[in-house]
């Protein structure tokens, strides 16, 4: 077996002077703990390896194993309603053998490898099978059945079949005969490089959106299945219940929440909210179609900056059965930092505040792995990304922000005013923004309504009138506005408080269909348009403030249930009523 002997130990860099039979991006064993490592740099004199655990007690003269294989995730039934660390190693079997903090070294399979799954088995005996070939399902959660696949690199005829029964993820399902006429044995597990895409046969555009529930990002700045979002926003601005609630709502199928860097009580109390949440749309807990990758602040960088591959090799293989999948990655910021210490441990040239110079094309590399997919098994899935992004300070010029902006077509920024005025979800309507609505318009206007995508940009339109407005109004106050004006600023705040502020904690309010979307914009214009009319002849808005109309349509959040749209009807004959009774009474 090639091994070396450490020269030198830079916090979590090991060097090994001297030529090495090792390969780049190689996993190796450090010491006599056998730390996990990989070699990240290559000469003639020198190996460079990070390690993904505590350094502390190597020393010089310690022994470096290689593995001939790169850093790998293994892929099989298990994987949804389980917590890992950066590496795919179980929280919950670590702390089996090493209590509530992780030992150094410590060595457990990824999965359970002796639990007992029902497996169907679904190819026979002389059958061709290509890459992505479905030889295999397993009921893994009460919500998702697990297809295991052939691997992307094999393809041949099928040679002898196990029957319908129970095994474990590592009996043989199947063996095949490859085209050189090697045999090769079938299992329920694929083992997969977790910084290299998993391939697929075609990438479609982005027409169909990923519904939230959340009515300003359904609505004004929607994501696309497959598409790529950033949250940036301060300490305290709602990032991450922001991403709670996508991953409780949205349509997709399976959930990937990647914890990377983050505080450990604050984990801890994601962990804790995941494993009591309900699944909406199914009454099963949410877990049985989440997984869980926490790599809390105190966990080593190394391992800090692989846990987002981790996360989006497990969302790949997810992608590959035919599921969407959702990953919200909590923070970028601190997968950044992480690179930048690295880079520094590496005496690397620094760029801007530090990061190194390949900071772009890390997070294109990471972003670009999203998409809506055709799979080599002819089905269709789709991995979203949603990335939280952490600016020291609130500000978004910095590196990993701006830097991120690039590479996502969907930017939800956080208002720290906005937070601190208790209106949630804290998105700011002027900084924030889609690329998608127009690839999404079509399916908006075919599935929603028609006029879906135009009641959206009037809505912004009154919201960008009501900022140029609030400019004039700090100079000289709102007295001197002219009736027009003062009806734009009193529909926005409509909008604001009866649209965009969303209550996560209330029945009705938390989650919103399309369909009363649409309804609530209609209800909102249909004033609008009504109150105009009676300030053209002349009425002020004063007067029309006496009336209670506004407030009732702001309520309608809450007072309207989800399933019962046709109450909808009696607000646009109160409007109308209110109409009539401002004319009658000043006539």
């Amino acid at each position: 077996m090639k091994s070396g002997l450490i020269h030198g130990i830079n916090g979590p860099i090991v060097y090994i002077k001297g030529r090495t039979e090792f390969l780049m991006g190689e996993m190796v064993y450090v010491g006599e703990q056998r730390l996990v490592g990989e070699v990240i740099t290559l000469t003639s004199e020198m190996t460079t390896i990070q390690v993904y655990e505590e350094t502390s007690g190597l020393k010089p003269g310690d022994k470096v194993e290689g593995t001939d294989r790169a850093i790998f995730v293994t892929l099989a039934p298990g994987i949804l309603n389980n917590i890992f660390d950066g590496i795919e190693r179980p929280l919950s079997s670590i702390a089996e053998q090493s209590g509530i903090y992780i030992s150094r070294g410590i060595s457990v399979d990824s999965l359970d490898t002796e639990k007992k799954w029902d497996v169907l088995v679904k190819v026979k005996e002389g059958q061709t099978v290509f890459p992505g070939t479905v030889i295999a399902e397993v009921q893994e959660t009460k919500a998702i059945v697990h297809k295991s696949m052939v691997p992307p690199n094999m393809e041949g005829v099928i040679i002898k079949v196990a029957d319908n029964g129970q095994y474990t993820i590592n009996d043989t399902i199947a063996v095949i005969k490859l085209d050189d006429g090697t045999e090769r044995t079938l299992t329920l597990t694929q083992k997969w490089p977790i910084r290299v895409p998993r391939p697929t046969s075609k990438r479609f555009p982005s027409t169909k959106p990923l519904v939230t529930g959340q009515r300003i990002l359904d609505t004004l700045f929607p994501i696309a299945k497959g598409g790529t979002a950033a949250v940036p926003g301060g300490f305290g601005t709602g990032k991450t219940m922001t991403q709670h609630q996508i991953a409780k709502w949205s349509d997709a199928d399976i959930i990937v929440y990647i914890g990377c860097g983050e505080r450990g009580n604050e984990m801890t109390q994601v962990l804790e909210d995941f494993s009591k949440l309900v699944d909406p749309k199914s009454g099963n807990p949410l877990m049985d179609r989440t997984v869980l990758i926490a790599n809390t602040s105190n966990m080593p960088v190394a391992a800090r900056e692989a846990s987002i591959y981790t996360g989006i090799t497990l969302a790949e293989y997810y992608r590959d059965m035919g599921y969407h999948v959702a990953i919200m990655a909590d923070s970028t910021s601190r997968w950044a930092e992480a690179l930048r210490e690295l880079s520094g441990r590496l005496e690397e040239m620094p760029a801007e505040e530090g990061f190194p110079a390949y900071l772009a094309s890390k997070l294109s590399a990471f972003y670009e792995r999203a998409g809506y997919f055709k799979n080599l098994n002819n089905t269709e899935g789709s991995v979203s990304i949603i990335g939280a992004v952490s600016p020291q300070g609130g500000d978004f010029s910095e590196p990993v922000t701006q830097n991120t902006k690039r590479f996502v077509r969907c930017f939800w920024g956080l208002d720290k005013s906005l937070a601190y005025a208790r209106h949630f979800p804290a998105i700011h309507w002027l900084t924030s923004y889609s690329e998608y609505l127009s690839d999404l318009a079509p399916w908006y206007n075919e599935n929603v309504g028609p006029d879906f995508v135009s009641c959206r940009n009037q809505i912004l339109a009154i919201l960008n009138q009501e900022s140029s407005l609030i400019e004039i109004v700090k100079l000289i106050g709102s007295d001197v506005l002219p009736d027009d004006q003062k009806l734009t600023l009193e529909i926005a705040r409509v909008i604001r408080l009866g649209f965009l502020q969303q209550n996560a904690f209330h029945k009705d309010d938390t989650c919103v269909s399309l369909e009363k979307q649409l309804k609530m914009m209609q209800t909102i214009l249909y004033l609008n348009t009504k109150s105009k009319a009676l300030v053209a002849m002349g009425m002020p808005v004063s007067v029309l403030k006496q009336d209670n109309i506004f407030e009732r349509v702001i309520a309608i959040k809450y007072d309207v249930p989800n399933d019962r749209l046709d109450l909808f009807d009696e607000y646009m004959k109160e409007i109308d009523d209110f109409y009539d009774r401002i004319i009658e009474l000043n006539g």
